[in-house]
């Protein structure tokens, strides 16, 4: 398994900023599965705690009429995580998934913030679209909420792929 940690180019403005994926080996018939994980939970202090003004900014490059809604943009940053956090995920799933995972990436997340994100918790499940209630495992060790979320149709099915072989 591949482990990829990006550290900021400068010091984080705040400790809540690292967003992590990681890729399944094979996931519900599909190979290489990228999860996006988020925190599910967080205290709503926390979304008052911020200085939102220097925090987010500017809206998403290339999309016309993009929404200047700031609420998406603060769950964004509300559902990264801290430094610990994140040492802690990785550690989690490389010694409990090792075998099932491809690779764990983590990255900080690009300050400002540009308005009109979708918060991953927002996204609706559907036939190709769902979540991984990581929390809801059994002997879950970790003290915050971790969900991934996934898109089966960004990936190729293993049925094609075996019968290319044939």
């Amino acid at each position: 398994m591949h482990i990829e940690t990006r550290e900021p180019s400068h010091p984080l403005p705040i400790d809540r900023g690292y967003v992590l994926s990681m890729t399944i080996r094979t996931f519900k018939g599909r190979r290489d599965v990228e999860v996006h994980l988020y925190r599910a939970v967080w205290d709503e202090g926390e979304l008052h705690a911020y200085d939102w003004e220097t925090l987010l900014g500017g809206t998403i490059e290339g999309k016309e009429r993009a929404s200047s809604d700031p609420d998406g943009s603060k769950k964004v940053l509300l559902e990264a995580f801290t430094r610990q956090e994140r040492d802690q995920i990785i550690e989690y799933l490389s010694s409990r998934y090792a075998s099932r995972l491809t690779s764990i990436t983590a990255s900080p997340l690009e300050l400002p913030i540009p308005l009109g994100l979708v918060p991953l918790s927002s996204f609706p499940e559907g036939k190709t679209i769902g979540t991984i209630r990581l929390d809801k495992i059994p002997r879950y060790p970790l003290p915050f909420s971790l969900r991934g979320l996934y898109d089966l149709s960004r990936h190729k099915p293993l049925v094609e792929e075996q019968t290319e072989r044939l």
